[in-house]
């Protein structure tokens, strides 16, 4: 009778359930959101995860790539939220980005995991460097390739660091009394300068 030929050690059977993936991958967030970039480490994620850290290298590689994994998956509503703002008349396009951006914020489901990824964003290169990089091509580039206007790209970035401005202080640093106004409010002051951003001569 022969031996079962043996497998690497943390390397994941056949038959492993497909949900360790979206386990250790909903590990990494809450320990990037806990301990910040820096702080996390691969074996730690792991632990969280309840799996040996050679499965996550398995599925990730490196501390990077788990925490670009992580990014993507929080920032997926804005991702889908990008395509309904290229909808539409393009006069509108500011609303519709101001609206859809705010509303992603204010909704507790989506703020938390975006709050984390920005706070591990702000405070490491690595982290800011791989959050820049999905930003620029998955939402900016998008948005740039639709307008037919000079600079382009810089109109889309213009519009977006108005609207992360904001989304700092109201929901990150929390200074008053843009904390407390009334989100309806902030979104008819601020959608017209996006427009004008976007799309102005």
């Amino acid at each position: 009778m022969t031996d079962a030929p043996s497998r690497g050690r943390g390397r994941p059977r056949r038959t492993e359930s497909a949900g360790t993936r979206d386990r250790i991958l909903s590990a990494a967030r809450e320990e990037f959101s806990e301990r910040g970039y820096e702080k996390t480490s691969v074996r730690g994620i792991a632990k969280a995860a309840g799996v040996d850290s050679a499965l996550v290298h398995h599925y990730f590689g490196t501390k990077e790539k788990v925490f670009e994994a992580a990014v993507e998956v929080a920032f997926a509503p804005a991702f889908t939220a990008r395509d309904e703002v290229l909808e539409g008349p393009l006069d509108a396009v500011g609303e519709r980005m101001t609206r859809i951006l705010f509303g992603l914020w204010e909704n507790p489901v989506t703020r938390t995991p975006l709050l984390a990824i920005l706070r591990s964003a702000v405070n490491n290169e690595t982290a800011a460097a791989v959050f820049r990089r999905l930003v620029a091509t998955q939402l900016l580039r998008r948005i740039a390739d639709q307008l037919d206007l000079p600079d382009p790209e810089l109109r889309a970035e213009l519009a977006a660091s108005q609207l992360v401005g904001i989304v700092m202080i109201r929901y990150v640093i929390k200074i008053e009394p843009l904390v407390s106004a009334d989100i309806e409010q902030i979104i008819a002051r601020v959608a017209p300068v996006v427009q004008a951003h976007l799309t102005q001569p």
